[in-house]
């Protein structure tokens, strides 16, 4: 078997940090978004470990560059394994208690019974770095489980592959440089200048995603194939140790409605409107999905200027690649479907900017803002407590006046507040369009300035 392609991660130095300071540290996200990966390179000595036969390395596909993190002699156990599992559930206190010194405890949320027992094993020896979890379950969203371990666990998120970190080749990511996009945004601005457009490549990267595994298959078709399987297998293996649900395969059918929601407000009775379940039921299976990371809902920005804003938060898939695989969506599918093209596009570009936040160091917060009078900005963006910035995304080659009507009305309503309004599109120039407004090719996000 050939070796995998190694990608650096960008919230490798927030997660060295984590360890240094909190003796509990989960690396939360999607199944094999490289969660696995990062948690045996930064502390064990052997990356290829196996689990039930199969090269982790391998399946996962991505890797750390270098790394400034002092290599630590963790124990690695997985809760895929059975024995493991019904072990750690039948009796976690005293399955915590044999625990080595240092231990990745992998997949966590397949083992709830443990976070009790982990909580008692560090309020005896609260030390940093003792407990590496990794899990494929939104925690914050388990009250139960995150409030047993508040104020002993850290959470360092973990996304699919941001372009960013596909494109550093080799070399880590800097925790500050490596996010250059947001630190223009809300800095500096953005230089007049011409770069190529994107073309189909763009396509192709929308269509991919952001999968470590899907990414390694060779051909778009297999790609497809690896994120339909995907879908399935988590359904079937994870949603059942979450809730009892009568019919599972309504969830992958769901999450293909989903897909044609992209980027768009979301509306319940839309979605329920196929299925034969009442809209609450279906409510609660957009939780599940949300859960497991492959929705989100983006919430509505607001301002107290603001007396006829929509409330209603936007819908996005958590991957580009997965919706379109999920709607049977390639490049020429794409190139033909211009509205499908803008809502992936607009997915595309707000997956990219959440992965680069995760490893920025200041707070960033994500939004939309739309009004009755049907104005929009597609994504709005606040660092700290008051720099606002907002984004527009377009599939087309060239920016006008009127594409920056809702950013010029994001300006007014932030006021002082407002940092940077930016026209994102698959065009040759970097221009300025105003105080502080700028049309940007969409390359920008991830190319260095």
């Amino acid at each position: 078997m050939s070796d995998p392609v190694l990608y650096p991660r960008g919230v490798e130095p927030r997660l060295a940090e984590a360890l240094d300071d909190s003796p509990v540290v989960l690396i939360q996200g999607p199944r094999q978004c490289g969660k696995t990966t990062l948690a045996q390179y930064t502390c064990t000595d052997d990356l290829m470990v196996t689990e039930g036969g199969r090269r982790l390395a391998a399946d996962d596909g991505s890797r750390l560059g270098t790394t400034s993190t002092e290599r630590r002699d963790y124990a690695y156990i997985s809760f895929d394994d059975a024995v493991a599992r019904d072990s750690a559930r039948a009796d976690p206190a005293g399955f915590a208690a044999e625990l080595p010194e240092r231990v990745i405890l992998d997949e966590i949320q397949r083992a709830p019974e443990l976070f009790e027992a982990i909580k008692l094993e560090v309020d005896r020896r609260r030390a940093p770095g003792r407990f590496l979890l990794t899990g494929s379950t939104n925690v914050l969203l388990l009250p139960r489980l995150s409030e047993s371990l508040a104020g002993r666990m850290q959470i360092v998120r973990l996304h699919p592959l941001a372009q960013r970190e596909l494109a550093a080749g080799p070399a880590p990511v800097d925790a500050q440089g490596g996010a250059g996009f947001l630190d223009a945004l809300f800095g500096a601005g953005f230089e007049v200048r011409r770069t190529a457009r994107l073309g189909d490549d763009l396509l192709e990267r929308v269509v991919a995603g952001g999968f470590p595994p899907a990414l390694a298959r060779p051909t778009a078709r297999r790609r497809a194939n690896w994120q339909r399987d995907y879908v399935e297998a988590l359904v079937q293996r994870d949603v059942r140790d979450m809730a009892r649900i009568a019919a599972l395969d309504a969830l992958p059918r769901l999450l293909a409605a989903a897909a044609t929601q992209t980027a768009r407000l979301f509306n319940l009775a839309d979605l329920a409107a196929p299925f034969r379940v009442s809209r609450p039921t279906i409510g609660g299976y957009v939780e599940l999905l949300e859960r497991l990371f492959l929705l989100e809902r983006l919430p509505a920005w607001h301002s107290n200027l603001l007396r006829r804003h929509v409330k209603r938060p936007k819908l996005h898939l958590g991957d580009t690649g997965l919706a379109a695989a999920l709607l049977g969506a390639d490049v020429a599918a794409l190139r033909a479907d211009r509205t499908l093209l803008g809502q992936l596009l607009e997915t595309f570009v707000y997956q990219e900017l959440r992965r680069q936040a995760s490893w920025h160091t200041a707070a960033t917060g994500f939004f939309h803002y739309r009004d009755r009078d049907g104005v929009e900005v597609d994504i709005v963006v606040e660092q700290g407590h008051r720099a606002v910035a907002g984004l527009e995304v377009k599939a087309a080659a060239t920016v006008r006046p009127g594409d920056f009507r809702g950013l010029r009305k994001l300006a007014s309503a932030a006021g002082d507040r407002f940092a940077c309004g930016v026209v994102v599109y698959d065009g040759e120039m970097s221009a300025r369009f105003g105080d502080r407004l700028y049309a940007v090719p969409i390359r920008h996000l991830w190319e260095a300035s």
